[in-house]
C-alpha cells in the first residue's frame, strides 16, 4: 500500500506529500464493554450518571428498570451486547413510535409537555417502561436485536458546506459527487439543500429549506460565502448503511434519540425527509474495501468529494493509511477531493496548526489527490461536533 513520505509540518499551511508503497495491513475497530457490574448496577449508573444531564426521561427509565428484578430477567435474555441501556431504551422508544406501546407513547408525550423536573411525571414514564418490558419483553428484545444503536446521525452542515465549496473551487469543479464515509444514514449528503446561519451574521445555503443549521463562529475569521456547486451524485459508505426510504429504518434512527430531546428529534425528522427526496447510493462494507467502488460510482466528469466526519478514529493507524492509499489509487485518472473533519492528528497527511492531540477540538482539512500527490491544507478548527467553528484559511 502507500504511505506518506512527508507528513504535514503541523501548521495550517498546505503540504504536498508523496506516496510510497508499504506492506498491506488491516484496520480494526476498538471494542469494549462494562465488566464487573451486575445488570442492575449498569442500569442504575446509566440513569444516575450517563443520562441524567441529557435525558431526564431516559435517566428515570433506566433507574426504574434497575429496580425491577422481573424486567432485568427479561433483559438478560438479550445477547450480551444488546443488554446495554442504550439498546433497550431505543427499543422501547421504537415500540412507542411504531404504535406497539401506546401507553409509553402517551407517557412520553406527557413528559414532553411538562417540566422535566416533575418527579411524578418521570415516575410514570419509568413505571410504564417497566410494564412494557415485563409484558411485551419479546417485542422489546426483537426491536433491540435487529439493529445497532445509532447515535448522533445528523448532518454537519455548518462545517461541511464551506469546506466542500472551497475544495471544489480549488479543483475548478463545476459539479461534485459527495461520498459520506461512516455515517450510516448519509445525512451529510443533504448539505447543499439546507440553510445555515452563523453567529456573526453570515449565512449560506437555502434560507427556505425545512432543515436549518447553525454554528457559533469563534475568532475574527469569516466563513467563505461561496455557493456549493451542483451535487451530481450522493453515496454512503458504511458497514451497515441505512436506507432512509425504508419507514422502519428511518423510525429506528428517530428511536435512537431520547424522546425528550424534542428539538433534536424534529431536526432529524426534517433531515430524513430531505434525504428521502434524493436518496443516496448505498455501498455496504468496510471503508478500505469498498471506497474504490464508491468513488467509481461518481460520473467521470464529476469531482468525487470524500467526506469523513469523525469516522477515521474507528480505524487503527494502518487502516487510516490504507484509506489514504485508496484515495491515491482512485486519483490516477482524475482528481479526488477529501474533506476531513477529524480529531487532531487522526487524519493522516492533514496539517494540524501545530495543535496537540486530544486538544478538545477537531481539524477541518481539505485534501486534493492528483496522480500520486496529496495537496492538504487545514482550513479551520471546530468544537462540539461542528456547533462551533473557527475558519482560519484565507477565503
Amino acid at each position: 500500500m502507500a504511505r506518506l513520505r512527508s507528513i504535514a509540518d503541523g501548521t495550517g499551511r498546505g503540504c504536498v506529500a508523496r506516496l510510497v508503497r508499504m506492506p498491506q495491513a488491516t484496520g480494526g475497530r476498538a471494542k469494549g464493554g462494562v465488566r464487573g457490574r451486575t445488570l442492575a448496577q449498569v442500569y442504575r449508573r446509566f440513569g444516575e450518571v450517563d443520562a441524567l444531564k441529557t435525558s431526564p426521561v431516559y435517566a428515570r427509565m433506566a433507574i426504574a428498570l434497575s429496580e425491577s428484578p422481573e424486567a432485568l430477567r427479561v433483559i438478560e435474555n438479550a445477547p450480551p451486547r444488546r443488554r446495554h441501556p442504550t439498546a433497550i431504551l431505543a427499543a422501547l422508544h421504537h415500540l412507542a413510535l411504531s404504535g406497539q406501546a401506546p401507553d409509553l407513547a402517551a407517557a412520553f408525550a406527557t413528559a414532553n409537555t411538562t417540566a422535566t423536573t416533575n418527579a411524578a411525571g418521570l415516575d410514570v414514564v419509568g413505571a410504564v417502561a417497566v410494564e412494557v418490558v415485563r409484558r411485551r419483553g419479546d417485542l422489546v428484545l426483537e426491536a433491540g436485536a435487529k439493529r445497532k444503536v445509532r447515535g448522533d446521525e445528523g448532518g454537519r452542515h455548518a462545517v461541511l458546506y464551506p469546506a466542500v465549496a472551497e475544495v471544489a473551487r480549488r479543483v475548478g469543479a463545476g459539479s461534485v459527487g459527495l461520498i459520506d464515509v461512516g455515517r450510516s444514514a448519509g445525512l451529510n449528503l443533504t448539505v447543499d439543500r439546507v440553510g445555515i446561519s452563523y453567529s456573526n451574521g453570515q449565512s449560506l445555503g437555502d434560507a427556505g429549506s425545512a432543515v436549518q443549521a447553525s454554528a457559533s463562529v469563534v475568532g475574527d475569521g469569516l466563513v467563505p460565502l461561496r455557493a456549493m456547486p451542483e451535487v451530481a451524485a450522493r453515496v454512503v459508505v458504511d458497514v451497515d448503511p441505512v436506507d432512509v426510504t425504508d419507514v422502519d429504518e428511518a423510525r429506528w434512527l428517530r428511536a435512537c434519540v431520547p424522546p425528550d430531546q424534542v428539538e433534536r428529534l424534529a431536526m432529524l425528522k426534517a433531515e430524513l425527509a430531505l434525504a428521502e427526496a434524493a436518496p443516496p447510493v448505498l455501498v455496504r462494507g468496510g471503508v478500505v474495501d469498498v471506497l474504490p467502488e464508491a468513488i467509481a460510482s461518481v460520473p467521470d466528469d464529476v469531482l468525487p468529494v470524500v467526506i469523513t466526519t469523525w469516522a477515521l478514529s474507528g480505524l487503527d493507524l494502518e487502516g487510516r493509511l490504507r484509506f489514504l492509499q485508496r484515495l491515491d489509487e482512485a486519483a490516477t485518472r482524475r482528481p479526488v477531493a477529501w474533506v476531513s473533519v477529524e480529531g487532531v492528528g487522526v487524519a493522516p497527511g492533514m496539517p494540524t496548526f501545530g495543535d496537540r492531540r486530544a486538544s478538545g477540538h477537531s481539524i477541518v482539512g481539505l485534501g486534493v489527490f492528483d496522480h500520486t500527490s496529496l495537496h492538504a491544507t487545514a482550513v479551520g478548527r471546530c468544537w462540539l461536533r461542528g456547533e462551533m467553528l473557527a475558519w482560519l484559511a484565507d477565503s
